[in-house]
């Protein structure tokens, strides 16, 4: 028996002498360089407080700061990233104007000049919205990773802890440079031009269509299947679409809105939307982007007014093609009504010539590559 403790206590102390001595070597090599992100707070309901850990659907939206969300994930988020925080705002994201989502940009823009990647926490209700606004204008193409969650941060079973530290995760790994932004929650990467809220309370509410994911994070890999079309411009100017809105005054921001086309629907919103000043109209229209008679001559009417109009499908799915010869009608291939509307305010804040528009259209607006070999 004291043979085996002996030997028990001189396998402990040369266990123990080994780790003293590799610790000590480790002290004189440079530490890792950890990536360093930015990650930017705008609120919504990751940063919801409850008044009961089962209050899933009734609490406070954007009360938490943005830091205090971070520090509940120390120390483990410190082993994969030198993390810094900038509280942009904190309400919901139905709050925010557009005005406000030039300023983010903005923000988003200089936390790339001296850091790796940023995330940027937000609501889900709109949370494609801002993702597509942050794809088409950041000018950097360093990783912009949007996360949120559908339970506030004090219920049982929240999903901000881990889509937060995931969502931090990707943007350490680098893996998404050049993708512009992307969405990542519930552990599925999701591209921001495809990705759609599908579901008002399920926590797998987002999704790409028939497009499908980017990737997943599976707990530390982090693992990318395809990747968006713009990584074709990679490296080049090109990549950057012409929206630099450090360009763009505040006041010369267009105002655009959305038409909802149904059975018998009438033309009494299209005509009260130019008659209050609209630069641009979208129409959600019925399968390949089809709108009632009454809207059709409303239409005809608000376009002699100078109303560009941008066409799509309420079906959530399929694409609305640009024949080119519809003037003032645009096809919007497969963007959803509201990612049409981002689209076609940015470009009116840049010009006024349809063919134009019609040309970022049916090149930013698609998904396609273009390369052949």
């Amino acid at each position: 028996m004291r043979g085996i403790l002996r030997r028990t206590a001189l396998l402990t102390a040369v266990v123990a002498l080994t780790a003293g001595t590799a610790t000590a070597a480790e002290q004189h090599k440079s530490p890792a360089k950890r990536p360093k992100v930015a990650v930017i707070g705008t609120g919504g309901t990751i940063a919801g407080v409850s008044d009961s850990r089962v209050d899933f659907q009734d609490y406070q939206s954007g009360k938490i700061p943005i830091a205090e969300l971070v520090g509940d994930l120390k120390p483990e988020v410190n082993e994969i990233a030198d993390v810094s925080t900038v509280q942009f705002g904190n309400k919901g994201s139905g709050s925010y104007s557009i005005a406000d989502f030039r300023e983010l940009s903005l923000a988003v823009d200089k936390a790339l000049r001296t850091n790796d990647a940023a995330v940027v926490t937000t609501g889900t209700d709109t949370m494609e919205e801002f993702a597509y606004w942050l794809d088409l204008t950041v000018r950097s193409d360093k990783p912009v990773i949007l996360t949120g969650a559908m339970r506030p941060w004090t219920v049982l079973g929240t999903d901000g802890p881990a889509n937060l530290y995931n969502a931090i995760q990707l943007a350490a790994s680098r893996k998404t440079t050049c993708f512009g932004s992307v969405i990542m929650l519930n552990d599925e990467i999701q591209a921001a031009r495809e990705v759609r809220k599908t579901d008002a309370l399920r926590m797998d509410t987002f999704n790409s269509g028939a497009s499908g994911s980017l990737g997943v994070v599976d707990q530390d890999r982090v693992r990318i299947n395809r990747a968006p079309a713009r990584v074709e411009k990679c490296g080049k100017s090109s990549w950057r679409t012409p929206f630099d809105v450090g360009g763009i005054p505040e006041k010369n921001l267009p105002k655009v809105e959305i038409a909802y086309s149904y059975q018998g629907a009438g033309g009494e919103a299209v005509k009260a939307f130019a008659d209050a000043g609209a630069d641009g109209v979208v129409t959600a229209g019925t399968g390949a982007g089809g709108i009632s008679s009454s809207m059709s001559a409303a239409r005809a009417d608000a376009t002699k007014q100078g109303v560009v109009f941008a066409s799509t499908t309420r079906t959530g799915n399929g694409a609305v093609y640009d024949e080119g010869d519809d003037g003032a009608v645009v096809g919007a291939a497969d963007l959803s009504p509201q990612k049409a509307r981002i689209l076609l305010l940015l470009s009116l804040a840049k010009t006024d010539d349809v063919e134009k528009i019609r040309g970022w259209f049916t090149t930013l607006g698609t998904a396609e590559f273009t390369s052949h070999g």
